[in-house]
């Protein structure tokens, strides 16, 4: 039955792309059918066992996000997400639940639990919607980082109005300070398990690559558990924690995302199915006007409000805040968080579950089938994927001890108008490709880097750890001054010398200096051991390696053809080519 019950998750996602539906209305459309108010297959009515599903769900769909995201593409959109968060899902809450409170006749304080239950959006509903389409990539990130911190501020909403119920004596100063609470612990645990898995695994050796992505899933485990034991809050540590993963340069990368794609697929349909189970048909109809005219109220009232409140000043255009108030899909995590009063017994708990099950199929329906066609239509798309994918297939790459590095060049990058020769590549890495307006660019040493550009570098695992300062460098920089013009020499005859290379000389595939003449531009860089060719600035080049060899243009042309006819491998005979044809030129 599990089996039939993933093949059909698996099968409603090949049609919802085909009819543009989002996939988690038809997950839980099937999960209906099977259920007791359809073909009767499955009689489950355990609000307990859902909740716990739920809850696992959503921190590996959490966790899957950061770690496909990390730091370095939240960090530029870190303020609008959190701002989208935190106050606008405050916003949204308040709005709702005193609709919600009008609509179905309710004590204000119930309604606001009906509110901060639909506050959130969906993970999982985001980031699918995200990965099918070509939104800009600010907005793309700020959704997909709302996303991430939205849920954790949600449910302590729900807890807080829960306990609020509960308890008369229960206010808005103890709300906020469970909220400060459990966001501050959840944070410095995240982050904390975050660093310390990303030391454990630069360190360790694991016997096979398959290990890798069990110690990523202890890692997730670590977080959302250590951040609930001390009270604090799990979603925020658990996404916190795939954010620090997902940034730091770790063996296996690519191996460890790709296996978190599938486990996070394989969540997001067993949620889906089981919340379906859950809920009963019938009695869904009695209230579809009511739960109809909520959804409406949040997709074209609650939200838009506050979106725009909360991303004023923000640098987003209107049309851009237009489309972010548009993009709050609901999904799975209302219909998660409606749990908790039905545990919780607060009064009309199970009319708010079917309230809110009913608004959020209404409202993911509207929203998600128009979202693609109006992000068009606002001109806020681009020709290029909003989560995009390696250029290539790096399942061979990496069983060969390889992982492909894929950089985007943002406009204000260090790098932007540099030559691909002056990136600083290590020597066991290769710029494959430059993909710019979409077309392929073959990058060679004199290519410029422009912003947009979408760099696809091949890195030997062994010097993979050393590629994140390097990514800095390309982001912040600093770099050299660009080479300076190679002044002509006049009036003395250039000597032309050789010798070995003396270790004292420094790194030969980096030298700064040789023979106490700076190095003005790095022009190649040898492959197949440490060394280069580099232009000096008296006008003279120098040829690093093995043996150091320093002369005129010519002078150097004659010996890189002697060590040609010697050279004993295909390597050294192409780089000796190399040097020929760059000091011709």
């Amino acid at each position: 039955m599990a089996g039939a019950l993933l093949a059909g998750g698996v099968a409603a996602s090949l049609l919802a792309r085909r009819v543009r539906l989002p996939g988690l209305v038809l997950f839980l459309g099937l999960g209906m059918l099977v259920g007791s108010d359809g073909l009767g297959w499955i009689n489950f009515n355990d609000y307990e066992l859902a909740q716990t599903i739920g809850i696992i769900a959503l921190a590996l769909i959490l966790y899957e996000g950061g770690l496909s995201a990390g730091f370095g593409e939240i960090r530029p959109v870190l303020r609008p997400a959190l701002s989208l968060a935190t106050v606008g899902t405050l916003i949204t809450a308040l709005i709702t639940g005193y609709a919600a409170s009008e609509i179905f006749d309710l004590p204000l304080l119930e309604g606001l639990l009906i509110g901060a239950v639909l506050s959130s959006t969906d993970g999982a509903a985001v980031f699918a919607l995200l990965r099918g389409s070509t939104l800009r990539r600010r907005l793309a990130r700020t959704l997909e980082g709302e996303a991430g911190f939205n849920d954790p501020v949600a449910v302590l909403l729900v807890l807080g109005f829960i306990e609020w119920l509960e308890n008369p004596d229960y206010g808005v100063l103890d709300l906020l300070w469970k909220f400060v609470q459990e966001m501050t612990i959840g944070g410095v645990v995240g982050l904390a398990v975050g660093v310390g898995a990303v030391a454990v695994f630069r360190r360790a050796r694991l016997e096979t690559a398959g290990l890798y992505p069990v110690a990523s899933v202890a890692a997730a485990a670590l977080s959302y558990g250590a951040a609930s034991v001390l009270h604090g809050s799990g979603f925020l540590a658990v996404y916190l924690a795939g954010l620090v993963l997902g940034t730091g340069q770790i063996p296996a990368r690519a191996t460890i995302s790709a296996f978190h794609e599938g486990l996070a697929w394989v969540a997001q349909i067993t949620m889906f199915l089981t919340l379906g189970i859950l809920v009963f048909p019938s009695t869904l109809l009695d209230y579809w006007w009511q739960g109809t005219l909520l959804a409406l109220i949040i997709c074209f009232v609650a939200r838009p409000v506050a979106t725009f409140t909360s991303t004023a000043f923000q640098g987003f255009s209107v049309r851009e805040q237009t489309l972010l108030g548009w993009a709050g899909l609901r999904g799975a995590v209302p219909v998660v968080l409606a749990i908790f009063p039905v545990i919780a017994n607060v009064p009309h708990d199970d009319e708010l579950f079917n309230i809110v099950f009913f608004a959020v199929v209404i409202s993911t329906i509207l929203q998600g089938v128009s979202f693609v066609p109006l992000a068009t239509k606002l001109g806020v798309t681009t020709d290029e994927p909003a989560l995009p994918k390696p250029l290539m297939e790096t399942g061979t790459v990496r069983a060969l001890g390889a992982e492909v590095v894929e950089y985007p060049v943002a406009e204000g990058d260090a790098i932007v108008g540099r030559r691909v020769r002056e990136l600083g590549l290590p020597r066991d890495s290769l710029l494959n490709v430059i993909v710019r307006d979409g077309q392929a660019l073959p990058p060679r040493g004199s290519s410029r880097i422009e912003a947009g550009d979408r760099l696809h570098v091949l890195v030997v695992k062994d010097v993979a750890n050393e590629f994140q300062a390097l990514l800095e460098r390309w982001r912040h920089g600093p770099f050299d001054e660009i080479p300076r013009r190679r002044p002509a020499i006049y009036g003395r005859q250039v000597i032309f010398s050789t010798r070995p290379w003396d270790d004292d000389l420094g790194d030969p595939a980096r030298p700064a200096a040789v023979a106490g003449v700076p190095v003005i531009e790095r022009m190649r860089t040898r492959r197949d051991t440490r060394g280069a060719l580099v232009a000096l600035d008296d006008g003279r080049y120098a040829v690093t390696g093995p043996s150091l060899a320093v002369g005129s243009a010519s002078d150097l042309q004659r010996y890189a053809r002697r060590r040609l006819e010697k050279a004993r491998s295909e390597a050294e005979r192409g780089w000796w080519q190399e040097v020929i044809g760059a000091v011709a030129r």
